[in-house]
């Protein structure tokens, strides 16, 4: 994901507020803890709820622990203070994030925390939990940025937010690192071996939050719902979540070459594998070292030694905190070595109730972000060609609805009956400011559900640029029937009419015939509101549609199919049959 700041920080990966943290709360005795760890004490958030913020779940991976599987918290005594959030595992500063120099490495490796909320009525073991998973490309980002308080207390559930580990930090796989590994270790998964020992300690200690540990329904978006894809495959999270909800995700996973080996074509990577990072790091010294020296050299190095081979990948120097690198590595033990779109159709994964959904405009939030599609003149932003913004929006956007919805939604059905559900996101009122029509350029954009999701408004100093006075009315009732819905998928595996049974009825995705509803659709009354529909996308169809399209010219075309590799692999052979040449994998994400 190459964002670009330029006019305001309105990437809004969610990843950051752009200002320092305000002061920690003080403590309350009432919210006094006792976990297997030892006694933790929060405080009374917003909307009244229970808040225990930066709770470790797993020990610090530093030292020798770095590249290894988590492991459980030293016990504490005393009473901890849980009031404040846990630091953000290391990552790139950037544009959005404001409080680092650009371009460095901030956060610490010591950042395995998680964060509760709940209501404050809440009784030991009774409420549903509702497990946040953060985007950020699995490169960038953090809970803190979240704010579960109106979810947990309008909808009655316990919300959890959790750290787990970024970029080479979380996903590296190396032989040298296999050595004296369990079979877990050994997958290089480290990021994903987190959230599965998040969940674990979720079994073990929400009960005293007031959660239900048999009812967990895991939720997140963008690469936080692509790990929501990933952990339904996982064996060893098999039993840990009832329900699974992905916003904005896709299938991609990495292959063990992809993963390892300097000499893969570029068309089948995604940035550097641990051999290339080696090649930088140690170039022809490391041929001459035993697997032992290699890993010795990797843990001694560091954050921004490591950090130093993975570029980021900004066309413009803009320093979004984002780069490519291969992720989710299919390794036949953390994760199964077919592909997720061949285990779902074969019904290779753990079969729960499910929620996937994507914005309309995903794509309009890149496109925004580039010189490609956008000029500015003193910040003020206007489209370059708006009838080439909005059809190539349009098919960008589709296809992620193709990969990451429909797609994925008919193999799932065809497996575990109706307890497939789906959505689309539609809200685009934005308001006008100096001329531009936010409403327009971003529309549904990515992310852009995400506050409707939390009830939570507050994205830095520029939210008033996308929320204001005008579009209040609509936002917060179609805010509120979201939460809903989640509440009530949460609480019963089925979104219904949602928690407060007076919400338009939403179906479960129904293949009987082309004209059966699917998935519904999320708008204010002025934008037709809240309604099913059942108009799907296929690869195969937006492809032989894009071919026969007067609109593209070849370059653009192949340009088109470019972006649509990253996570649909098989599109490079279709790319070839439309004469255009395998491209490097783009990101997405």
């Amino acid at each position: 994901m190459r964002i670009r700041l330029a006019w305001f920080a309105v990437a809004l990966t969610l990843t950051a507020c752009g200002a320092p943290p305000p002061p920690a709360p003080t403590s309350d005795p009432i919210t006094k803890r006792a976990i297997a760890s030892g006694e933790v004490v929060g405080f009374v958030g917003a909307h009244g709820s229970h808040v225990w913020r930066g709770i470790p779940y797993a020990a610090p991976p530093i030292g020798p622990l770095r590249w290894r599987g988590p492991q459980d918290p030293r016990r504490w005594q005393g009473v901890r203070e849980a009031t404040a959030f846990g630091a953000r595992c290391p990552q790139y500063a950037s544009q959005l994030e404001g409080a680092h120099d650009l371009g460095t490495v901030y956060g610490s490796e010591d950042c395995l925390t998680l964060n509760v909320y709940a209501p404050p009525d809440a009784q030991p073991e009774r409420l549903p939990v509702m497990f946040w998973i953060h985007g950020g490309g699995n490169v960038q980002g953090g809970s803190d940025f979240y704010d579960g308080s109106a979810l947990a207390v309008d909808q009655h559930v316990v919300v959890v937010t959790v750290n787990y580990r970024l970029g080479p930090l979380g996903w590296l796989r190396h032989a040298a690192l296999r050595e004296g590994a369990t079979d877990e270790e050994k997958s290089g998964n480290f990021g994903g071996l987190d959230l599965i020992h998040a969940l674990r300690w979720v079994h073990a200690n929400i009960g005293v939050f007031g959660g239900n540990p048999d009812r967990v329904t895991i939720f997140g978006e963008s690469a936080g719902g692509r790990n929501v894809f990933a952990l339904l495959r996982t064996p060893a999270a098999r039993g840990l979540f009832a329900g699974a909800i992905v916003e904005s995700g896709g299938t991609r996973t990495s292959g063990l070459a992809e993963a390892e080996e300097a000499t893969v074509v570029p068309a089948a990577r995604r940035g550097p594998s641990s051999g290339d990072v080696l090649a930088k790091l140690l170039g022809e010294r490391a041929a001459r070292m035993t697997n032992a020296e290699i890993a010795a050299f990797l843990r001694a190095q560091t954050r921004a030694q490591i950090f130093a081979a993975y570029p980021e990948t900004d066309a413009e120097g803009d320093h979004s905190g984002f780069y490519d690198m291969p992720q989710w590595f299919r390794d036949g033990a953390v994760l199964p070595a077919v592909e997720t779109p061949a285990a779902f159709a074969a019904g290779a994964y753990t079969r729960v109730p499910v929620i996937l959904g994507t914005n309309r405009d995903e794509a309009k939030l890149f496109m925004f972000a580039s010189s490609k599609h956008v000029r500015r003149f003193l910040r003020i932003p206007r489209l370059r060609d708006a009838e080439q913004y909005e059809r190539e929006a349009r098919y960008r956007s589709r296809f992620w609805k193709a990969y990451g919805v429909d797609e994925p939604a008919a193999a799932m059905r065809r497996v575990q009956g109706p307890s497939v559900y789906a959505y689309r996101f539609d809200w685009d009122e934005q308001p006008r400011v100096l001329g531009a029509d936010l409403g327009r350029m971003l529309g549904a954009a990515h992310v852009l559900e995400v506050p409707f999701v939390f009830g939570n408004w507050n994205l830095g100093p520029n939210s008033k640029l996308l929320f204001d006075d005008g579009n209040a009315p609509g936002r917060l009732a179609l805010s509120d029937a979201m939460q809903s819905y989640w509440g009530q998928f949460a609480w019963t595996g089925s979104p219904g009419r949602g928690r407060d049974g007076r919400r338009p009825m939403w179906t479960a995705w129904d293949p009987s015939r082309p004209d059966a509803d699917k998935y519904v659709v999320f708008d204010t009354e002025a934008g037709g509101g809240i309604r099913m529909s059942h108009e799907t996308e296929s690869t195969g169809a937006l492809i032989a549609e894009l071919a026969r399209d007067p609109a593209f010219d070849d370059a653009a075309r192949c340009a088109l199919l470019a972006e649509w590799t990253r996570d649909v692999p098989t599109v490079v052979v279709r790319a070839g049959e439309l004469g255009c040449r395998a491209p490097a994998l783009a990101r997405g994400d």
